[in-house]
Formats: C-alpha cells, structure tokens, sequence
C-alpha cells in the first residue's frame, strides 16, 4: 500500500484496529540502538521502521497493514514483541531516511555477502566512520586506550577490537554494537532466536562453523543468517552449493555466535568427533579390539598353541621361551642402542637465542591451546598461570579450555578467574566414548590456529616454548607436521614413585625419542606439549576418539602418511604421579592404549611395511610391541626364577635347555642392565645426580609397570574404552580435585 496519504491512512487504521500516528522530522541525529534494531533491508522491503525500542518491545510504523511476514519475521529475529502502529508512505519514507542514511530502496535489494570484508558496504551515507572514533565517542573507550591498542596493532598485527577486547577496554558485545553502527547492519540478540530447522538444513555444519554463520530463518527468497562480520566471497560462495536464496547478514557478537553454531549442530559435532577418522578409515580405529581377519588369526594361532601344548608339552614350552627371549633381548638392545646413539649427539631440531630475538611478534602465527580438563577444579589456578607465563602476543593466542557437559565445579572454578577473551570454555556434550582424544577432536572443530598444542591441566611450559617450535617449523623439512617438546617433572622428589617416574622420562623424551626421531622410525608422541599443524592433523583424522593412548597412535599414522616428527629442547613440566593407586590407573591406561594401537596398525601387516618400510616396520614392533610384551612377561619369568631357587623343579630345567637358558639368562641380564643403564643415562643428561643412586632401584618400578600392564591388557577384554582417570593436584597442600 504504497502512497498511502493522511486520510488513508487514519481510515485504515481504524478499520484495521490499528495505532495511527505522525511522524515529525527527527529533532536530533538518529538513535543507533534504534537504527540497529531491524536491519535497513527488512525494513525497505517490508516497509517497516523501528519507532521505539524498550526493554522486550519494539514499536515499528508502516505503511502496509496487509504485510504479516515483516513483523513475524522481526519477532523471529529480535526476540521481541513487536507493536504495529500505521503512517503515512510520505512520513515512512523520510524516517527512513533520516534513520538509515544514504540507502535507497534499490541499495536494499542489492544482495549481501558477495564482496570481500572491507568492500561489503561502499558509499552508504559517506566515508565510513572509523572504529575507534565511534568507541571514543560513544564513551566505551578512551583515546588513550585506542592509541594503545593501534600500537600494539603496529607491533604484533591483529583487529582492533579484538586488542581492546583482550585487554578488558570493551565487551564483546559492546565490540559487535560498534561494527554494527560502523557498517549500518542490525545487531542480533541471538540468545533470544530460536532458529528454523528449515534454515539450519539449507548450511551444512562445516560450512557454518568455518565462516562463523548461523542460518536462522527463511523468508521468501531470503535466507537470514548471524555473523560475526561481513561474509566473504569463499562464503558465499560455498553456500551458494546449497542454496540460491539471497543472503541477508545480522551481526552478533562471535562468542554468541559460536554457542549459537555448537547449539545448533550439536549432534553433528559430536559426530564428527567420535566418527571423522572410524568414517574415513574404518581400519585405523580402535573401535573394535579385534578385526575379523585379526580374530581369525589369532583363533587359529592359539588353537594349534594348545595341540602343541597337548601334544608337546615341553616342547611347546621350549620354543615359547626360546622366542620370547629372543624378542625381550632384541627390544632391550634396540632401546639401549637408540639411547646410546643420542648420548653422543644431538638429534634436537636447534633453535638458537639468536633465532628467537628475530622473530617478528607481527609475523607469528595465531596459535591454538587445547587443554582437555575433567574434575580439575583444584589446579585450574596453576594452570593458567602456567599459561599466562607463555612469551606469546596474547591476542594470536586462541585458548581452549575444554570441560565435559557433566562437570560444573571445573567451570565453576574457571569462571571465577575471570580470564581474558583469548580464553574460551568449551562444554563437550555426554557422549560416549568419553576420551580426551574425543574432547581434542570436538574442540579442534572450533580451532582457530594455524598450529595446535595440547597441554594437560597441571602443564607448565617453558616460557618460550611456542616461540621456539615456530623457528622449529619454519626451518624444518616439509614433510615435518609434528613437533614433539620434552616433559619432565616439577615434583620429582616429592617419593620415591616420582623419582623413578622421573628417571623413565628424562630417558623417554631426553634419549630415546630423539633416538627414534635420528633412525626415522615412528614416534610414539607423549600425551601433551606435541604441536602439530592444524590441517595436516584434520587431514590424518586427527586423534581416535577410541584408542586411550591417542597420542601413540597419532604418532605413528603421522608415519604412515608420510609425515613426520620432529623434536625441540624445550620442556614442560607436569606432576609426576605420586600416589601409587592413581600410578596404576595412568600406567594400565597407557599400555591399553599401546595394545589398541599394535592391533590397528598390524590389521594389515605388509601394508604397514609397505607404507613405512621395513626398517620402520621392525621398530613398531620392538617399541610399541617391545613395550607392552616385556611388562607382561616380567612377573611370568620372576615367577619361574623364584620356583627354581625354591624347589629346583625338575620341569624348569626340562623347559630351560643349556641353549635356552642361556639366551634367557642374557635377556634377563641385557634386560635389566639396560633398564638401570638408561635410567642412570636420563639423569644425568638432565643433570639430576641427586637421582642416580634411585636408578639401582629400577627393577623394583618395573614390577610396578607389569602390575599396570596386566590391569590394562585384561581391561582391554571387558573395557576397551574406558578412560582411567588420573587425579593431578597430588603435589598440592591441601586438595578439592575429585577422581
């Protein structure tokens, strides 16, 4: 009903029980709350302006009284009750433009999202007016403030709202509020909209949580979606795929827009963190123990073991022992070798002093710190003091903090510390399985950075740590995604337990992984502190949200696809394990995960060796094997030593023949010289002589590991999935973390 004049009008209000009302020219420059409040093209094109905004209600005039969609769709939009009052078209239109500025009613149809970011609006209303002058004059910030943050701009690059955002200057809101203004879009209430199913089915998930795009509603041949910004070409574009409609943008705060996208695709994240890697490659997931072929196999294998064992008894026994030493003894040379080799070099990617103080802070990449956290309430302090101390621009880092749906006392006590907006809680929905690697991978779905570490929750890095694994990057081989940091422990002395776990890693990370790294064999990658390239670890699969030792694996499928793993001297330091019954359940847990990770990656054996080559194929065995095989048969050999010293059975003489025993009693010897000799070799590479006398103890720890190991192997057979929680905070005075 365009044209409509003073008589019409009120006649069309009475008839329509409609509010009649003039409206003057504005006598001072236009709200921008109001103007906000719908956007300029649902108001052209459903004739609609916003008069007055109040709490949950909205007055908007029109000129149309037959027009139901326009105010429907602004009550889908903003959350508010909407009161039609009816004008003039001659009163409407100068409103409009008093309101809206420069923009016509053909500016409205042009459609949205095809020009890059800084082009998505040209020539409304003049220049556009700049951030910083409208955050200064509308009080939110100061002038000072702005010149800080545009030299810090200068020095370490970033957006200016998100520095001032960082810094506490402004809220986000207050940030998207600004934008608005500045582009002359409307700002969404998003907690207020609840979105169509029919909008949400026309973006796919991966499409809106890449370019941060909420669809919420579909309104003729116009689709309405959230952003945070003005979409860009390769956005547009993709959506184009799935849908021809017109793009009409509302912008939102980013925070309210990824809770919007985790709400919306709830099930389809956690899909594709539970699924991504068993879809793509069935055969590299730990779902299942046990593949048919691989059932088949060892069916048949244990079958002919018990003929064998009926038939020939000692025979049987015989060759049992005569293998098994072989393969103890081979494992204990290999492990002893790959520690003797780094002894007198130093395999390490180098990153000197001088390298560091050229970094460019305005050339350093956004980085993304994953921290999976479950019933840590009591060292989230620690933690991200531990973070705090990273000599890292703040504003390039993008913080993770990952909690489970079911713990409200770590969100509790992370809420309470009021962080910076560079650090994000993350809620894994209950799910099952409930792993780490699932929590990574759900979180990894929201990663920002170009490159992704995982920390634990009591983690202190060293300070330069990120600064020297970018230098580590940029001058590696293209073929190295992955660069693995040392971990040793702050708590070494608290017992007995942490100086042998002590001792184990300074040999394991300071040794022997640099060992493997020199013989380019897999690395079996420790649980936190690897930083990894974000694409190259989306394109493997990321983590097996089944598989408890996911860093293990990952390591090797790195190998596999033709990656590789690279080591830095840098460490971070965690609490060693202090009481012995949480030791057992890490230690169980760790070596379940290395039987999942043997029986993925054997599921075809002369693939694997086709994939890695020989070489590398034979190393799997002995480390990842090696490992887990000498636990279990430690406490079986024990056993057979101390009946032959008690009794002298006349059986342990048959099954031990003068060839047999031999090559048993030097695996034994070999065994356990090379466990205290690496032991001894780890200290002293990290200057701990206090701990070398505790080294002579060694064979005592390993009892201990044999306990874990058979606790985790025969829980592979009724839980393989079940993740042993570790309590951390042990070291602490007094404690609140539950197990």
């Amino acid at each position: 009903m365009r044209g409509l004049d003073l008589a019409r009008a009120r006649r069309l209000a009475r008839h329509a029980g409609l509010r009649f009302i003039e409206l003057p020219p504005l006598a001072a420059a236009a709200d921008p709350a109001l103007a906000r409040s719908v956007s300029p093209w649902v108001a052209w094109e459903y004739r609609l302006l916003p008069l007055e905004l109040a709490g949950d209600r909205l007055v908007v005039a029109t000129d149309d009284v037959r027009g139901r969609e326009g105010p429907a769709l602004v009550r889908a939009l903003t959350g508010k009750s909407v009161e039609v009052v009816l004008t003039t078209s001659e009163d409407l239109e100068r409103r409009f433009r008093e309101l809206y500025g420069a923009l016509d009613a053909d500016d409205a149809a042009i459609e949205t999202g095809l020009p890059e970011r800084e082009d998505v609006h040209p020539g409304r209303g003049g220049a556009r007016p700049r951030l910083g002058e409208i955050l200064v004059g509308r009080g939110q910030v100061s002038e000072d403030e702005v010149a800080a943050a545009l030299e810090e701009q200068e020095h370490i690059g970033g957006e200016l709202g998100e520095i001032l955002v960082r810094t506490g200057a402004l809220t986000r809101r207050q940030l998207t509020d600004a934008i608005g203004s500045q582009l002359r879009e409307t700002v969404a209430q998003l907690s207020a909209i609840r979105p169509d199913a029919a909008a949400i089915s026309l973006i796919p998930e991966r499409i809106a949580r890449v370019y941060r795009i909420v669809p919420l509603a579909v309104h003729k041949d116009t689709l309405f979606v959230a952003t945070d910004g003005p979409i860009g070409e390769s956005a547009a574009a993709e959506i184009r795929t799935h849908t021809e409609l017109r793009l009409r943008p509302l912008l939102a705060p980013r925070d309210e827009v990824d809770r919007m996208i985790a709400r919306v695709y709830r099930e389809a994240q956690v899909q594709v963190a539970t699924a991504d890697l068993l879809n793509r490659s069935p055969d590299e997931s730990a779902l299942h123990v046990l593949s048919w072929p691989q059932r088949v196999v060892l069916t048949a294998f244990l079958a002919g073991l018990a003929v064998a064992a009926v038939l020939h008894p000692i025979g049987t026994l015989i060759g049992f022992n005569l293998a098994t030493s072989a393969f103890y003894g081979a494992f204990s040379i290999y492990k002893a070798k790959m520690i003797y080799d780094a002894l007198g070099h130093e395999f390490e990617l180098p990153v000197s002093d001088q390298e560091l103080a050229s970094l460019d802070d305005l050339e350093l990449p956004l980085y993304t710190i994953l921290v999976p956290l479950y019933h840590e309430a009591a060292v989230v302090p620690k933690l991200v003091g531990s973070l705090a101390r990273l000599d890292y621009p703040q504003s390039k880092l993008d913080v993770r903090l990952i909690t489970e749906e079911d713990d409200d006392e770590t969100r509790t006590a992370i809420a309470a510390l009021r962080l910076p907006a560079n650090f994000k809680t993350l809620v894994v929905p209950d799910a099952q399985p409930k792993t780490k690697p699932k929590a990574c991978n759900y979180a990894l779905l929201q990663a920002e950075g170009r490159y992704v570490v995982i920390y634990d929750a009591e983690d202190q890095p060293e300070p330069d740590q990120l600064k020297k694994v970018v230098v580590a990057f940029r001058k590696a081989r293209p073929e190295v995604v992955c660069i693995q940091c040392k971990l040793n422990y702050f708590n070494r002395t608290q017992n007995l337990l942490t100086r042998w776990f002590t001792l184990e890693y300074s040999a394991w990370f300071d040794l022997f992984m640099p060992g493997l790294d020199a013989a380019n064999a897999p690395i079996p990658l420790g649980g936190t502190s690897n930083h990894l390239d974000r694409d190259r670890l989306i394109e493997v699969g990321a983590w097996d949200p089944f598989n408890v030792t996911e860093d293990c694996d990952l390591g090797v499928r790195l190998h596999k696809a033709g990656y590789r793993t690279a080591i830095v001297d840098s460490t971070t330091y965690e609490e060693a394990n202090s009481d012995l019954g949480n030791w057992i359940r890490q230690r169980s847990r760790w070596v379940k995960g290395y039987v999942q990770t043997w029986l993925v990656h054997m599921r075809h054996p002369l693939r694997l060796a086709d994939q890695v080559g020989w070489p590398a194929w034979i190393s799997f065995q002995l480390v990842v094997g090696g490992t887990v095989v000498g636990f279990l048969l430690n406490p079986i050999y024990w056993g057979l030593t101390a009946v032959w010293i008690l009794t002298h059975a006349h059986v342990i003489r048959e099954i031990f023949p003068s060839i047999v025993f031999w090559l048993s009693a030097l695996g034994l010897f070999v065994g356990n010289f090379a466990f205290i000799y690496v032991s001894v070799a780890g200290a002293l590479r990290r200057d701990y002589y206090g701990l070398v006398k505790y080294a002579l103890l060694s064979p005592l720890y390993w009892a201990l590991m044999s306990v874990g190991a058979w606790k985790g192997t025969l829980q592979l057979l009724y839980r393989p999935h079940y993740w042993e929680k570790t309590i951390h905070g042990l070291d602490l005075p007094s404690r609140e973390s539950a197990a």
